[in-house]
């Protein structure tokens, strides 16, 4: 250092000889400041390396910049954490793509139109093309005018709606993006908290991420609340205005979208003012946003707020009867905990059209037949037998006044359809329709089977036997084939009652309900194949996943040569016997009635290869009737002639050889202890000739009023009531001519009781050339009062 200083104050000497002795002084100063500033540093220079010494020695705690460095790492491991926490309670995923809210519930028909809704959801879900562009862009207006840009979350949304609340000093914009209210809507409840806020931003820039923008803004238009009871967009178009969207004008689109922030404040029909308010504020939205003109805004603004409110469709139900059935058969396919929680959709087998059509013809059979029939209630269920899917189901009169459901729920005595299966057993063990019977009298183990006419025809094969519903041969018949065959046959085919093995059970005794005994007889329509009938094909999750699906395989009840032969001998019944009131003009019919005691139930179970039909009509407190099973063939065919247009007409498979056939079931025939067989008396045989006669007249008259009319009843010699009773296939009243002609006899020969006629059809069969026949009824009590004169059934009920 001495050096330097030597050599810079020798410097000036030079300079001076040349001429800048003013310039050295300066240099020579300030290079002794810096000289004197160096040696200040070099001074300094040892007191700092003594203090980073010291620093060197401390802990990494006592470090700020340790402490600087761990608060920010802390915080971006914190930050991950909440995030990570956050998304645990968030949903998969795959559902993200959740189209309705939870627990609500939407059954469908088969051709997807809605039947009923339970719960926070929209009767009508429209795809996005459906909705009108300007409802579209008043609610991205209103709601969201960054829609477009931002991903779920916006930032500078948020600013712009906190200082727009500000000048207004109240909240007129909502801070919230559409993305955020449908993960609201969709996955969160309501509550005010900050970390469902934190839910519902994470959420929001997951479905970002999970669907395009036009997916969501279809999911928010069809479920957003806007007051009423309105959810989406076609709901509150319908509520307010009863339109659909695409009818509204301009201002009535932005007062449905100024609803969304608070449908209870600006609901038009409360709060017509601040509605008003609302909407001038979503058309000055959309005017500064470039969607209307100056132009529209004005005339829209000017426009009266006009209402013509309506309820909310999802209110209504459609095919109340068949819709509880249904609810009431989720819990076999779904979970309580997925019931209660999911939002399903339920599509189901139901076919609108023909379910009308049913509704019709049992309203029609209460409405006319009904009221001098006496009897108040009918039920009717039609299914295919193909593959058991419930086509139609009416379960009563009036769903608001009773829920009870009488095809599901009303356990009655079949009266004679259950003979079907009696002479299927029988069929099936070998036997050839042509084998005979002895209509007699007959008593077994103590218990006497009686013909309702109390007549007895001596030797008839089984085929007429079931054409004529012969109660005393359908019981000889079940001795012969047992009772174990016969129950087992029952059950296999669809039965799914309890039925104890009496001698009473070939005619009825034991109660079925509508849906399992149509059901059965649709196994005769399918040659002997039985699907389980149901009435939900698919079940599908909120995300519209498939969770489950319908997948009954046919079961084999009854070898197919049994049921083509059955099949035969029932076509005989519809034909000829006492279901002549369901024939279908050129298309084959197949069936059965059936009457219990003091006909309290009237039946009649029918099919074509396509479709299976039970109609039961009475009286809920099983009061007596005083109609037929032939009201009931009428009611059936009152469905099925409509049911059946443009339907191809099928043929039953033919008859398959009689001879050489082998049986498929064993019989066990059954040993009574005690039988009692007594000859056909002559009184019998003239009753019975009697009785042919006059059902001769009457089946000859039946036949000639098969199309009558009201006018022609009025003008008529024979009292409506009895006329048209004819008119649906004949009761067992006797004319006022035929009763006197009959008087005589009635009084002489004393009436048997009631407890002893048990099962056959009240309804005489019509007659071919060549072939007579002779009254019957089904009664399945054994222990009813005796039965009144004609008089007495034909007086209206109070």
């Amino acid at each position: 250092m001495g050096k330097l200083t030597s050599w810079f104050k020798r410097r000036p000497t030079n300079l001076s000889d040349s001429g800048q002795g003013g310039t050295n002084e300066k240099l020579t100063t300030s290079i002794s400041g810096a000289d004197e500033a160096v040696t200040e540093q070099m001074k300094i220079l040892p007191s700092r390396m003594k203090s980073n010494q010291a620093t060197r020695g401390k802990p990494l705690y006592r470090r700020i910049w340790f402490w600087a460095g761990l608060g920010v790492g802390g915080g971006i491991v914190a930050f991950i954490y909440g995030i990570s926490l956050i998304d645990r309670t968030l949903p998969d995923q795959a559902e993200l793509n959740a189209v309705v809210r939870e627990q609500t519930l939407t059954i469908k028909a088969a051709d997807g139109t809605v039947l009923q809704q339970q719960g926070e959801t929209a009767r009508e879900q429209l795809k996005l093309e459906q909705i009108p562009d300007n409802l579209k862009k008043a609610f991205i207006a209103s709601e969201d005018r960054r829609f477009k840009q931002h991903n779920g979350f916006d930032p500078q949304g948020i600013a712009r709606a906190g200082l727009n609340n500000l000048r207004s000093q109240g909240v007129v914009e909502g801070a919230s993006t559409i993305t955020q209210q449908l993960a609201r809507i969709l996955f969160l409840k309501q509550e005010q908290t900050i970390w469902r806020k934190l839910k519902e931003v994470r959420l929001a820039q997951k479905m970002e991420n999970e669907l395009t923008k036009d997916q969501i803004l279809e999911r928010y238009l069809n479920l957003v609340y806007l007051g009423g009871g309105a959810y989406g967009v076609a709901d509150a178009s319908w509520v307010y205005f009863s339109k659909t969207p695409d009818q509204l004008s301009l201002a009535e689109m932005a007062t449905i979208a100024g609803l969304a922030p608070a449908p209870s404040l600006y609901a038009p029909d409360k709060n017509p003012e601040a509605a008003k308010r609302r909407r001038d504020l979503v058309l000055l939205r959309m005017q500064e946003d470039k969607i209307i003109t100056p132009e529209q805004r004005q005339a829209a603004v000017q426009e009266p707020l006009t209402l013509k409110t309506s309820l909310p469709k999802r209110l209504e139900v459609e095919s109340p009867y068949f819709t509880s059935y249904i609810q009431k058969e989720l819990p076999k396919y779904v979970s309580s905990n997925v019931l209660k929680s999911e939002g399903l959709v339920v599509e189901t087998t139901l076919n609108p059209t023909w379910q009308k059509v049913a509704e019709e013809a049992v309203a029609k059979t209460l409405r006319n037949q009904g009221s001098w029939e006496n009897f108040k209630q009918g039920a009717m269920v039609a299914i295919d037998p193909r593959n058991g899917e419930i086509k139609a189901m009416v379960g009563g009169k009036d769903f608001g006044k009773n829920q009870f459901n009488r095809v599901t729920q009303a356990q009655r005595q079949p009266g004679s359809t259950f003979k079907g299966f009696v002479y299927a057993t029988a069929i099936a063990s070998g036997k050839s329709p042509y084998d005979s019977y002895e209509d007699a009298p007959f008593v077994v183990d103590g218990y006497e089977p009686k013909n309702y006419s109390e007549r007895f025809r001596g030797s008839m094969n089984m085929r007429d036997a079931l054409t004529r519903s012969i109660n005393i041969i359908a019981v000889k018949v079940l001795i012969d084939v047992g009772f174990t065959p016969t129950i087992k046959l029952a059950h296999d085919m669809g039965i799914k009652s309890e039925l104890k093995p009496t001698y009473s059970l070939a005619l009825g005794s034991n109660e079925v309900n509508l849906l399992e005994l149509t059901s059965a007889y649709g196994s005769f329509a399918t040659q002997g194949l039985h699907t389980e009938p149901h009435g939900i094909t698919r079940i599908l999750n909120r995300q519209g996943k498939v969770i489950w699906s319908a997948n009954f395989k046919p079961q084999r009840a009854l070898d197919a040569d049994s049921a083509a032969i059955m099949t035969w001998m029932l076509r005989n019944v519809v034909e000829e016997g006492t279901g002549a009131a369901a024939q279908l003009g050129n298309r084959p019919v197949a069936g059965k009635t059936g009457t219990s005691d003091e006909a309290r139930d009237l039946w009649f179970i029918g099919y074509i290869p396509q479709m299976v039909t039970g109609v039961w009509l009475g009286n809920d407190d099983n009061r007596p009737t005083y109609g037929s099973s032939g009201s009931a063939a009428y009611t059936w065919h009152e469905f099925m002639e409509k049911a059946a247009e443009g339907m191809p007409v099928e043929k039953f498979p033919k008859r398959p050889k009689l001879e050489g056939r082998k049986g498929t079931i064993k019989a066990q025939s059954i040993k009574p202890k005690q039988v009692l067989n007594r000859s056909i008396s002559s009184d019998d045989d003239s009753e019975g000739e009697s009785a042919r006669n006059s059902e001769e007249s009457r089946s000859s008259r039946r036949r000639r009023r098969r199309s009558y009319s009201q006018e022609e009843q009025q003008s008529s010699d024979y009292t409506p009531r009895r006329r048209r009773r004819d008119a649906y296939g004949g009761l067992r009243l006797r004319t006022e001519e035929s009763s006197s002609n009959n008087s005589s006899s009635e009084s002489s020969t004393p009436r048997r009781r009631r407890s002893r006629r048990v099962e056959s059809d009240s309804s005489p069969p019509p007659r071919r050339s060549g072939r007579s026949s002779s009254p019957t009824n089904s009664s399945g009590s054994s222990d009813s009062s005796s039965q009144p004169s004609w008089r007495d059934r034909l007086r209206p009920s109070n």
